[in-house]
Formats: C-alpha cells, sequence, structure tokens
C-alpha cells in the first residue's frame, strides 16, 4: 500500500470517525434536559471526567517523540 494510499484512507476514516463521535457528543448533550431527567452535578462530572480521561488516552496514541536520543 502506497503512502498516500494510507493517507486517503486515514483522512477517510478519521474523517468518518470524527463525525460520528461529534454526534454522539451532541446525543448526550439531550441529557441535559431538566424536565426529562434528574441528574447531579457529581453525575455530571463523573461523565466528563471519563470523557476526557479517554481522550487523553487516545489522544497520546498520536504523540510522536521529537528528537528522543537514543539511551541504553
Amino acid at each position: 500500500m502506497k503512502i498516500e494510499e494510507k493517507k486517503e484512507r486515514f483522512k477517510r476514516l478519521a474523517t468518518q470517525r470524527t463525525n460520528s463521535v461529534l454526534k454522539k457528543i451532541k446525543v448526550l448533550g439531550n441529557c441535559a434536559n431538566r424536565s426529562a431527567y434528574d441528574y447531579s452535578e457529581e453525575d455530571v462530572n463523573k461523565i466528563f471526567l471519563e470523557i476526557e480521561r479517554r481522550l487523553r488516552e487516545v489522544k497520546s496514541k498520536y504523540h510522536f517523540p521529537k528528537n528522543k536520543e537514543f539511551k541504553l
């Protein structure tokens, strides 16, 4: 598989998957409707702490070491 093919595949899949995540986040926002749901600040904090933790975890997979020196 050529580098350009891999790049195009990444762009296609990353775009689809990002849009899917964004839609799910929007749907989660619907739970903020107090007339339909009962929740506490603690509940909301748990949700967003977990989302933020997972986001940091996934984001860290994309970081590349820069100027890393060889060490034995």
